[in-house]
């Protein structure tokens, strides 16, 4: 029997390029660009979770998702902020056209982006009532929004704490960080 018959193959030149994180590309984007890429990253992080999430279409709703877990549905707005000021991340709470802060009519959660630390804040819409901007300040412990840190374990349970376990977060009620959502600050 005969061998068979193999060609060659050259070795493929290939260049170790690093793909850019959404921190080194900022300087480049406009600001809209900039919220969409943040949003992309959000439908990312939160399918991987294990959540449900529909975009709406168009852009007249004044929040940008719909989070399922089992049978709830949150209405979530998305916010990014990609440079410090003051020592933190501040995002506005007024969007687009509108000229008031959301509110429980609007959305549920806001989830906004820290994009250099690479850090996500979910927050339940009642702990922002009336007002125009936060500040998120990641590691310290006396930020008033720090608790809201990673704090996905708010979606993926009801408000009567009964948590779906299908959703694959850090619940901050099963570790020795205080549940959020029972304890406000």
């Amino acid at each position: 029997m005969s061998t068979p018959f193999v060609l060659p193959l050259k070795k493929s030149v290939t260049t170790k390029r690093k793909t850019p994180g959404l921190a080194e590309v900022s300087s480049r984007l406009s600001i809209k660009r900039r919220g969409e890429v943040a949003e992309a990253a959000f439908l990312i992080k939160a399918a991987t979770l294990g959540f449900s999430v529909a975009k709406p279409w168009g852009d007249s709703d004044p929040y940008d998702f719909i989070v399922q877990s089992g049978s709830n549905c949150w209405r979530v707005q998305v916010k990014s902020a990609y440079a410090k000021y003051r020592g933190g991340y501040q995002t506005s709470l007024i969007g687009g056209t509108r000229r008031r802060a959301y509110t429980a009519a609007d959305i549920d959660f806001l989830v906004a982006y820290a994009v250099p630390d690479d850090v996500w804040y979910v927050v339940p819409v009642e702990v922002f009532k009336r007002v125009g901007q936060i500040r998120f300040y990641p590691g310290s412990k006396k930020s008033r929004y720090e608790i809201y840190r990673e704090a996905w374990c708010l979606m993926a349970c009801p408000k009567d704490g009964e948590c779906k376990k299908e959703i694959a977060v850090d619940r901050l009620c099963e570790r020795d960080s205080p549940c959020p959502r029972k304890s406000p600050p």
